[in-house]
């Protein structure tokens, strides 16, 4: 078949994807960056970028005959289901392949400081049933990246943290730049596990779609676990307040104390997100750095993100987890009645 690379040295990229949050990204920064990028997705979730050429795909069946039979120079995909990336391998054609793949992948993440050199994967899973937990969704990917190596000669093989900054569906770090801003507005304390010296990681979605679209463009090999740097939940707590320029309000609370008062950990309702108490997670939020860094990486600030996520939430409905505002003023209203009661 012969080769469409893009005129003037521009690179032709496949983004399978491209509508929604981290692949978006990867998409509208390929073309600013002059590149031909053409998404590939049921446009479900959102729309792809201004300048893409989108070609509907549910993945479901064949690659439609307009994409099947075009060459790319690069493709990225951040596929969670093994069929899906079975037909795409088979049936696209491109020079090299950047699979995104998650930290899940990980069949004991208890031990901080872990990494792809050191860490054992779960037994490759080619569907869960319809029944997702954690494990077979990281089964899964362990699945899809076996089947990525398999069918393309040059590969590189991402497993990213947790992704946070504007346009994260998930809400869970944006839960704290938001109440932190509300316990500076309305005078009341941000309630904080105190897990003080417990690692937090994160990483801008923005800076891991700059490296994708590097690591396409040098048609770079590895796997690599893509992290920022990680810090103490004290440090944390006190960068985001430093990015919103206020003196920190902070109400330490005991995991008994929370659980009293029916907190949960992580995500969902009535939690404190990002808290993670569990042993057999103690490493999630504490991978090696230094690997991704050295390889090119690049993670802005922790206050760059703080601020921009908050100016991406106002005016927004959802991406929202967590205690809400009030739950928590009422949960500090009843840890100092009991504190109270206590040193009487």
């Amino acid at each position: 078949m012969a080769s469409t690379t893009a005129v003037l040295g521009n690179m032709k990229l496949l983004v399978l994807g491209g509508t929604v949050f981290l692949s978006q990204y990867v998409a509208q920064f390929a073309l600013d960056a002059g590149h031909l990028v053409t998404c590939a997705a049921r446009g479900e979730s959102g729309i792809a970028p201004q300048g893409s050429e989108f070609i509907y795909w549910d993945r479901n069946d064949p690659a439609p005959a307009e994409l099947a039979t075009l060459q790319f120079d690069a493709v990225i995909d951040v596929s969670r289901t093994p069929a899906h990336v079975r037909r795409a391998t088979q049936e696209l054609s491109a020079d090299h392949w950047v699979f995104v793949s998650t930290i899940s992948v990980y069949s004991d993440l208890s031990l901080p400081g872990g990494s792809p050199t050191n860490a054992k994967l779960f037994e490759p899973l080619e569907s869960d049933g319809g029944q997702t937990t954690a494990e077979t969704y990281g089964a899964m990917k362990v699945a899809c990246e076996q089947l990525v190596h398999e069918h393309q000669a040059t590969a590189a093989i991402i497993r990213p943290g947790l992704l946070v900054g504007p346009k994260d569906p998930t809400g869970r770090f944006s839960y704290w730049p938001e109440h932190a801003a509300r316990s500076l507005d309305d005078g009341f304390d941000l309630l904080v596990p105190l897990a003080a010296e417990d690692p937090v990681q994160v990483l801008d979605a923005r800076d891991l779609a700059i490296w994708l679209i590097e690591l396409a463009e040098e048609k770079s090999s590895g796997t690599f676990d893509a992290v920022g740097p990680a810090t103490s939940r004290r440090q944390f707590i006190a960068q985001i307040f430093q990015a919103l320029e206020g003196e920190p309000r902070v109400h330490w609370a005991d995991a008994a104390s929370l659980h009293d008062q029916g907190v949960v950990p992580w995500s969902g309702e009535r939690s404190l997100p990002l808290w993670l108490p569990d042993p057999a997670v103690a490493g999630m939020l504490d991978r090696d750095h230094r690997p991704v860094q050295q390889a090119g990486l690049r993670a802005r600030s922790l206050a760059q993100t703080t601020v921009d996520t908050l100016q991406w939430l106002h005016g927004i409905d959802g991406a929202r987890t967590g205690l809400s505002r009030e739950e928590e003023v009422t949960i500090l209203s009843n840890l100092a009645t009991v504190s109270q009661g206590t040193n009487r």
